[in-house]
């Protein structure tokens, strides 16, 4: 294999695992639930994702045929990642009066939770 595309696929296992370190990092020292969402889905999203970009690389590289198993992975996790958080962002909104009471109004009868606060 050529020396720069090993330094190109080093590079990106070194970077996606700084990214996977500092999301994991955030996920256990930072103090709140809507803090430590950020964790998770931002710094592990890249680092996973730069991870899986090497990978692809690496089998294109080395043994001459495109994986296309790391770029469904990619996909899959690029899509999931947002929409989970949103889901618990939400549920802890609906779950805490106290943060909910400090969120500007939305303009309709429901809350940001999308639950009506007054039980019906």
């Amino acid at each position: 294999m050529h020396p720069l595309s090993e330094a190109l696929i080093a590079g990106l296992i070194l970077i996606g695992a700084f990214f996977l370190f500092v999301g994991s990092f955030g996920l256990a020292k930072l103090p709140d639930l809507m803090r430590r969402l950020h964790g998770p889905t931002k710094a592990t999203t890249l680092g996973i994702g730069s991870i899986l970009v090497a990978s692809m690389l690496y089998f294109l590289l080395v043994r001459g045929q495109f994986s296309i198993h790391e770029l469904l992975i990619t996909i899959f996790l690029f899509l999931t990642a947002p929409v989970s958080a949103h889901m618990i962002a939400k549920a802890h909104i609906l779950r805490s009066p106290g943060e909910r009471s400090a969120l500007p109004g939305t303009g309709g009868k429901v809350g940001w939770a999308t639950v009506d606060e007054n039980g019906s």
